[in-house]
Parts: C-alpha cells; structure tokens; sequence
C-alpha cells in the first residue's frame, strides 16, 4: 500500500483544480503518450477499457470538429493546444482475450451490439474521469463537456467503425479569467451513508 499523497498533490488534482473555458500553450505529441501511459492503468470492468481517445491539436482536425460544437463551447475548443473526443467502442469485447485473459470474457459480451452498450458507456466515462486527472496531475489544466452534436462527430470522425463519441476535453494552459465561481458541493450527510 502506498502512502497517502500531500496536500499539494490532492490540491492539484481536487480541491484547486478547476474547469477552464479559456486556453493557451502546446502539447507535444510526448506528453500526449504520457497522458495515455497513465489513463490506461485505471480500473475497469473485466479491464474492458472501451475508451478510445482522439487528440485533435491541428487546425483542420478542429475544423471538422466545428460544425458539432454548441454555440458556447466553440471559442473555448478552437483555442485548446488539445481537444480530446473520448469516444467507446461498442465492439470492445474483441480485445478481452488479450485484456482479461485468465478466462473467457469475451463470451459475456457476444450478442447484439445493444448489449454492450451500457458497460461501454459506464467504463469509458471512468476512463474519461481518470483522463482529467491524469492531465492534472501532469500539469495539464481540462475544460471537459458534452455540449455537441454526438452524431454529427460520429459521422465526421468515426464513420465505418463502432465507436461513439460520449465527452470532449479541452486540454492546455487554463486561463484563470475564463473560470466561473466554484459551484457548491453537496455536503458528506447528504450524498453519503456509513451503514
């Protein structure tokens, strides 16, 4: 067991870290492989890991993005060093025999695509949440959000395949003016019980 990290860490990654709307900086293609080298060691379901990440840095790769962006969260993304679409592959299962290979996982999710649905969708978001903390714990300030049309980046990006597209995170430099005040948190009595 390790011990418990510092203040200084868990401010990072928690209690100061925030939701940018504003960004500057470069990511370098080095940093993007270490923000995945850490991501992939999340827990997941049969180590499912439905994730797929698409890191679109380029002008033309945020172009095609646009015309999928709510009016709102246009400017935020196009200046982003980064945005990442976190998509699931609704064919995950294909890779259990290498991810979870002491038994025949595979075979709990054979079937009709429906069916993997729900355990794409539950994974992949915690792989999404260890994204954002990863890229914290980097150094790396996030601006995650779901305000675009899901189908238009689907057909744009991931046409003749089954994956989905569920979250994009802007990742660079946060430009503290573009954060709102910190919203409340509901108390521990009231989002917990100890039985």
């Amino acid at each position: 067991m390790f011990a418990a990290v510092d203040d200084v860490a868990l401010d990072q990654l928690f209690r100061s870290a925030r939701t940018y709307n504003g960004f500057s900086g470069e990511i370098d293609d080095a940093t993007l492989q270490r923000l995945y080298e850490l991501v992939k060691f999340g827990p997941t379901g049969a180590n499912s890991s439905p994730a797929r990440f698409v890191f679109l840095r380029s002008s033309e790769a945020k172009a095609r993005l646009a015309p999928a962006l709510a009016e709102g969260n246009l400017a935020k993304t196009m200046s982003a060093p980064v945005t990442v679409i976190v998509a699931y592959d609704l064919d995950f299962h294909e890779k259990l025999p290498v991810l979870f290979p002491h038994t025949d996982a595979k075979s709990w999710f054979d079937g009709p695509r429906e069916g993997r649905v729900q355990p794409a969708v539950l994974n992949s978001s915690l792989q999404a949440a260890y994204l954002i903390l990863a890229a914290r714990a980097l150094g790396l300030d996030t601006g995650p959000m779901t305000g675009f049309d899901s189908a238009k980046v689907d057909a744009e990006f991931f046409a003749g395949t089954q994956w989905k597209s569920s979250m994009l995170v802007n990742l660079g430099k946060g430009d503290a003016a573009t954060i709102f005040p910190r919203s409340p948190r509901l108390p521990f009595a009231e989002a917990c019980q100890i039985l």
